[in-house]
């Protein structure tokens, strides 16, 4: 029988620290407290002075697209410097390609399961039904599971090491919450210090021959709606203040939710999705980006 793996968050902190609320300052009277403090995001006034007026007079090109957003992004900004946790998706974000369809061509699948993985990215259908179909293309077994790794293994994107590196030195906890499989993600988190509780992803299941017979659909990603649950779950534990969502897909979209992420970056360095992009809090083409606001 397939073996299920369960998931377990050591707490960093006992109590459920509550979101943005009334009885605290705004984020806009907050900001405008970070801006006068010249160790705002680790900023120093002697010797980028030029940072801190960008940070001021934030470019169109780098404005929300989302024109109903709440918050502008001189708000999305001091949040991100003052983030406790961020999740990232791994399949055309934290890796430059989507790990099913990388091991279903690798099995001959390729055309086929791509057509699929473009229609669970744009949210037209359930993502579950996706996942079903696509791995019913192909039936992947442990073996060819493991010569994709060996043979093709996944690509990082430019410049996710370093950001990750710079979130850890600030102490922000990070988690790669994916609609892929653990398989092929856990030497992705390995690679960038990620710690394997920290990732949450779809399961393979296979049988004693190593056979392919489906997919764990007791994991959260597994479903619409899975990443959202995935990252509330996660802010349940460890009662983080502000938690950040970056991914570029319709179910990364979906993790901004009530007691989940406060703030969705879309990250189209990869794949420009619009729907997802018109509807993000940020928008961004490189991670040197959100990087440079952390120095």
């Amino acid at each position: 029988m397939a073996k299920m793996v369960s998931q377990c968050i050591s707490p960093r902190q006992s109590f459920r620290v509550p979101r943005f609320s009334s009885a605290r300052p705004t984020l806009s009277s907050r900001l405008a407290i970070g801006y006068a403090n010249p160790s705002f995001c680790g900023v120093k006034r002697s010797n980028r002075p030029s940072f801190i007026a960008a940070a001021l007079d934030v470019p169109k090109s780098m404005s929300s697209p989302n024109s109903e957003s709440s918050l502008p992004l001189k708000e999305v900004i001091w949040a991100w410097c003052n983030a406790d946790a961020v999740c990232f998706d791994v399949d055309s974000t934290v890796c430059l390609d989507e790990g099913i369809d990388e091991l279903a061509d690798f099995c001959g699948a390729g055309q086929a399961v791509a057509e699929w993985t473009a229609k669970a990215m744009t949210g037209s259908v359930p993502f579950e039904k996706a996942l079903a179909a696509r791995l019913s293309l192909f039936k992947p077994s442990l073996g060819q599971v493991e010569d994709c790794m060996e043979k093709r293994p996944p690509r990082i994107s430019p410049g996710i090491a370093e950001l990750v590196k710079m979130l850890k030195a600030k102490n922000v906890d990070v988690y790669l919450v994916s609609g892929g499989f653990r398989q092929m993600i856990k030497p992705v988190a390995m690679q960038l210090g990620i710690p394997p509780e920290n990732i949450f992803a779809n399961q393979l299941l296979f049988g004693t021959s190593g056979e392919y017979v489906g997919f764990d659909p007791s994991e959260p990603t597994s479903r619409s709606g899975g990443k959202a649950v995935a990252v509330q779950n996660i802010r349940q534990k460890c009662g983080y203040r502000t938690l950040f969502m970056v991914g570029d897909g319709a179910t990364d979209l979906e993790a901004r939710q009530p007691n989940g992420a406060d703030l969705f970056i879309c990250y189209a360095g990869v794949q420009m999705r619009e729907a997802v992009a018109s509807k993000a809090d940020w928008l961004i083409f490189d991670f040197d980006e959100l990087m440079g606001y952390l120095v």
